[in-house]
């Protein structure tokens, strides 16, 4: 079973590119079953989504990148201060692979901004998924709601289907909120663009590596 669960863990990963055949909705609902199975705290299962199909992602597609165009961010959550030390080297890391990947050249900023509004277009995703937490549950509310949206990644992967998690849909909060009428007391944490990857694509081409197990563990005896 290590084996199967290594393998699903080597499986997954960030899709930025996705064909626009739509997944069945048997197969979400098992995909959900399944990721419903985490744990949490006093066994509230926060998690709420919000899913996705057909046109009500276009919609939802093509007014989100309108807005996101002209404004600001406006996260529920406040955005980490800083990525400092090795936090920032892993994530320029990533930012590189992409590039390299997608042709974006080396200080084209215009290229890479266009790269990153691709969030707002949900890669071309015919589903999305917003992943919403009771705010009176804070932080360990969002804690076990991240917990979720891991178990719904490998889920989706033991199906074929891709995914990838994106706090970038959350720096729009005040939109999303209105769009689907989404309470005030409900924190929207991020959303997961999914569906069928479209392997051909070059955004999809590339693997981020994991630090070592000295690198996060201090044994202590």
């Amino acid at each position: 079973m290590t084996q199967d669960l290594d393998a699903l863990l080597d499986a997954r990963f960030s899709c930025r590119a996705f064909l626009p055949n739509p997944v069945p909705e048997a197969t979400v609902a098992q995909i959900v079953t399944t990721a419903q199975k985490v744990p949490s705290w006093c066994n509230a299962q926060p998690w709420q989504l919000i899913v996705t199909a057909g046109a009500e992602t276009d919609r939802f597609r093509d007014a989100l990148y309108d807005v996101a165009s002209t404004t600001p961010p406006a996260p529920d959550l406040e955005w980490p201060k800083g990525y400092p030390g090795v936090y920032g080297s892993r994530r320029r890391a990533c930012g590189f692979q992409l590039y390299d990947a997608v042709g974006v050249g080396k200080g084209d900023r215009a290229a890479g901004a266009a790269q990153m509004m691709e969030n707002y277009r949900l890669f071309g995703a015919p589903h999305v998924a917003i992943v919403t937490s009771p705010a009176d549950l804070g932080a360990y509310g969002a804690m076990d709601t991240g917990g979720f949206v891991t178990a719904f990644c490998l889920a989706a992967a033991s199906h074929g289907v891709a995914t990838i998690p994106q706090a970038a849909i959350a720096a729009q909060a005040p939109f999303v909120r209105a769009h689907f009428d989404i309470p005030s007391d409900r924190l929207i944490l991020c959303a997961i663009s999914f569906g069928y990857a479209d392997n051909d694509h070059p955004a999809n081409s590339f693997r981020t590596a994991r630090a070592k197990v000295d690198d996060v563990m201090d044994w202590r005896s």
